[in-house]
Formats: structure tokens, C-alpha cells, sequence
């Protein structure tokens, strides 16, 4: 079983912060917690003013204490496994990883064990008391590449601050199907799709907002090598975009539909195409500031091989037909 962990903070309003809410100066006061946690803080009582509960929209004043009698709520409780782990930067406030496809990031529904969230604990054990293991963003299941994760709590705060303000840049390379003309930007909001609950739409009216930047690499035959640049993190959002423009990912079993084939292509060209077993999509360039030094950082990693190998026979199947 887990001990739990007391906060016991306090701090004074001091005069440029008379007048503002509480709730906003409390994110200036303690700034090593999420805006969310502290207002939870303050509509429990266990963030108080002067000894006394107020609401999160109350005008502080000069000289007032804010203080903190607050206890942070158990880690959940996942399994650590030893998994092999792609480790391409470590220092005591991060980690980034190089994920492989098939790898699940966080447990649930049919993958409770095996995932990267179960490898972190057995290697940090130190992480079980971050929330979700300091993993602050996710990619898709069969999608490879970069992920940063967060080793304390205030590298946790800093980072989705950092992806709510989109200021921590990730690139992405995928293989679409289709010719494009040229690039551009996906701006339509996403949500759950209304009748297929396990995909995610374009969702007009009441979805979340996205963005999503795309620009060409190299055109083929019937497909394209693109380069792309997120602004949101939706879940599937590339792959949404993408099908949403009628150019989805290349292997996409989900957004897909059928694989098309060009006339008069070899059979290797063919059972290439038809047997890529997962969305080709890598995640190849990250780049943040550092949570402790402030220091901007960038990693970029090659395509994984399967995604070369692809490439190859696209471009002998272009050089044979030119």
C-alpha cells in the first residue's frame, strides 16, 4: 500500500497581486501544481485564505495567507515489468523514449500489463508518484517514436503547461495515400465519433479543438511521404486529419479504408503495400524546455525500418514506372 503525501505550504499576497482571483494567484504562489489541483484545493477547503475557505473567483488582498493542509491523492496502483526500454535522453527531471510499435503507453481496457507505463515503474521505480508514471502525452499503440516523461512532480506541471500553451513542439513523418498537390493545415475539432465509439471524427459542432500541419516530403505514384507538425494532441488526430482531407495513412487499419494499387506494379511493390501491418506514422522530432534549466531542447530519431523499408520500394516503384 502507498503512503500518502501531506503538502504543508504557505504564502503571502504581496501588493502587485491585490485584487486578482484566487485561484490565479495560487497558480503564481505554487506554481509546482496543476491550476486544476490547486482549485480542487480551494473548493475543499484544503487551500485556504486567511484560515478560511473562499471561492476560486475571490479578490485577494494584500498581505493575506494563502495556505495549503493538503494531501495528495494515492498513486494508482499498476504493476512494474521489466521491459526493454529505447532510452535516448535521461537527466533527474526527464526521460524521452523512442517507443516501438506495438507497444501500448499506459494501461487499459484489454492491455493491463505490458505496456510502457508497467517498463517506467520497474526501471523508475521513483515514478509511482507522479501521476500516470510522469508520462504527460501519448501516441498511438502501432505508431513509433518520441515521448517525453516527466521524473518529478514539477517537470510533470511544467510540461503540460507546456503542451497546453502548444509550445512543446513534436514532428511527426507519416506515408498517406493519395498524390497531394501541396501542403497545408487540418483546423476541424475533434471528438468521439457518434456511432463508432472506439474511433475518433470530425466533430463540428462540440468537438475539441485541432490543428494539424502537414507539408510533402516526396510524391509517388498513388501515395505521398509527408511531414507533419501538431499543434493539439488530440487522439488519432493525424490520422483523423488525414482521412478527413482523403488522404489517410498508408496501413491504417482504422481510418484506411481499402488499400489502393497503382496499375502495372511489381508483385513485391503489391504485398508490400497490402501487408504493412500498422499506420505508417513516426514521431521523429521533439523539442521542449527543459522543465528545471529552461533551456530549449531538440531530439530527432531516423524512421523505424519497416517505415525505410517502405520507402525503398515506393521509390523503385516510381524510378520503374517514370
Amino acid at each position: 500500500m502507498n503512503e500518502l503525501e501531506t503538502i504543508s505550504l504557505q504564502a503571502t499576497i504581496t501588493e502587485e497581486m491585490s485584487g486578482k482571483r484566487f485561484d490565479q494567484v495560487a497558480a503564481k504562489l505554487f506554481p509546482s501544481y496543476s491550476r486544476s489541483r490547486l482549485k480542487s484545493w480551494i473548493e475543499s477547503g484544503e487551500l485556504s485564505l486567511d484560515g478560511e475557505s473562499n471561492k476560486p473567483r475571490h479578490k485577494v488582498q494584500e498581505g493575506q495567507t494563502l495556505r495549503i493542509e493538503a494531501t495528495l491523492d494515492a498513486p494508482e496502483e499498476w504493476s512494474p515489468q521489466d521491459l526493454e526500454l529505447d532510452i535516448v535522453y535521461e537527466d533527474e527531471h526527464l526521460l524521452l523514449i523512442n517507443k516501438p510499435a506495438g507497444l501500448v503507453v499506459h494501461p487499459g481496457a484489454g492491455n493491463w500489463s505490458g505496456t510502457l507505463l508497467n517498463g517506467l515503474l520497474h526501471q523508475y521505480p521513483e515514478l509511482n508518484q507522479i501521476p500516470r508514471a510522469g508520462i504527460v502525452h501519448r501516441i498511438d499503440k502501432e505508431t513509433t517514436g518520441l515521448m517525453v516523461v516527466a521524473r518529478t512532480l514539477e517537470a510533470h506541471t511544467h510540461l503540460v503547461k507546456q503542451l497546453q500553451a502548444r509550445t512543446l513542439t513534436r514532428q511527426y513523418e507519416a506515408i498517406t495515400q493519395g498524390v497531394m498537390v501541396g501542403g497545408g493545415t487540418v483546423n476541424k475539432p475533434m471528438g468521439r465519433h457518434p456511432v463508432h465509439r472506439k474511433k475518433m471524427a470530425v466533430i463540428e459542432h462540440g468537438g475539441k479543438p485541432a490543428v494539424t500541419h502537414y507539408r510533402v516530403v516526396k510524391r509517388f505514384r498513388i501515395h505521398t511521404h509527408i511531414r507533419v507538425q501538431l499543434e493539439t494532441g488530440r487522439t488519432h488526430q493525424i490520422r483523423v486529419h488525414m482521412a478527413h482531407v482523403r488522404y489517410p495513412l498508408l496501413g491504417d487499419p482504422v481510418y484506411l479504408g481499402r488499400s489502393r494499387l497503382p496499375a502495372g506494379g511489381t508483385e513485391e511493390f503489391k504485398e508490400t503495400i497490402l501487408r504493412f501491418g500498422r499506420q505508417a506514422l513516426h514521431a521523429k522530432f521533439l523539442g521542449l524546455e527543459h522543465p528545471d534549466t529552461g533551456e530549449w531542447m531538440e531530439w530527432e530519431i531516423p524512421l523505424p525500418q519497416d517505415m525505410l523499408d517502405l520507402l525503398e520500394v515506393l521509390k523503385k516503384d516510381q524510378k520503374d514506372h517514370a
